[in-house]
């Protein structure tokens, strides 16, 4: 397994492997590497000859800087996660002067209204950030492919509208959410909640499928209504947004009609901590 902080070396090294028939997979991540991450990994690993795992934590993403601050950082444990899956990885680890030199601020990005909803409302220029960091480690690595989960499903079609904007030959692949035992979609963040919350945290993932069976019956709103009323009865977590929406282009529906795809998302805090998940409706 090779690791590089720096992109011209990464950039050469790749120039030595590449050739008309060889396919390049990225998996682009912050590191706290868990289960979810892996399979990103080993789907890319299946697909491509040759796999980058990214490890940086973005700051252009985040627009509290007290959650920058307390994101965990956890390189060499990620590294030997990685290793056990593999040991023909590249990674790639660069400190932030290494991808903003010294002007650590986003692009301007336009992607057609799919950032001004659910995680592009309450967090200021996040996808901004996100896509300025995602566009420069593709400049960095010329995949092919690009694994992203689907916890972050918002995140999942703006990079996809970032590369059809861009006309960047790279394919994205949206892998399914791997979850804890309980239910509780697997993050990074989840190591920072008290494991009693931790196991109390299973009723994000149960509202959801309870909201599924609803949407069949009620309207999007009487769902939503029936999300928001459980929360307030739930004292140890506030629920920032419940939002029921075409999965595609993220508008807001009505009533569920035939021949078209719908997704239940939320967002959820806990101890402070900022949990998210989402669910396919059809």
């Amino acid at each position: 397994m090779l690791l590089f902080s720096s992109k011209k070396e990464l950039i050469g090294h790749l120039a030595t492997l590449k050739n008309d028939a060889t396919s390049v997979g990225l998996v682009p991540t912050m590191g706290a590497l868990h289960k979810g991450h892996l399979s990103l990994v080993r789907k890319a690993i299946s697909e491509n000859e040759v796999v980058v795992v990214s490890i940086f934590v973005n700051p252009t993403q985040f627009d509290n800087k007290d959650d920058l601050k307390k994101y965990p950082v956890t390189l060499d444990s990620d590294l030997e996660y990685l290793k056990s899956i593999s040991e023909e990885l590249i990674i790639f680890a660069p400190e932030v002067t290494e991808l903003y030199s010294n002007n650590i601020s986003s692009k301007d990005y336009k992607f057609d209204g799919l950032d001004t909803t659910m995680e592009g409302k309450f967090r200021a220029n996040h996808f901004l950030g996100v896509a300025t960091v995602v566009e420069k480690l593709f400049l960095i690595v010329k995949p092919h492919k690009a694994y992203f989960g689907e916890k972050d499903f918002q995140q999942l079609l703006i990079i996809k509208k970032l590369v059809e904007k861009t006309k960047m030959p790279i394919e994205i692949i949206g892998c399914p959410i791997v979850r804890e035992p309980n239910g509780l979609a697997m993050s990074s963040r989840n190591e920072r909640l008290p494991k009693e919350l931790r196991d109390k945290a299973a009723v994000i993932y149960e509202t959801l499928l309870s909201a599924k069976h609803l949407f069949g019956m009620k309207s999007a709103d009487k769902v939503m209504n029936w999300v928001k009323n459980k929360f307030d009865r739930q004292s140890e977590f506030d629920l920032e947004y419940i939002n029921i929406a075409e999965q595609e282009t993220l508008k807001p529906v009505k009533r569920k009609q035939q021949k078209t795809k719908y997704r239940a998302f939320i967002a959820v805090y806990a101890n402070g901590v900022r949990l998210i998940d989402n669910l396919a409706l059809n």
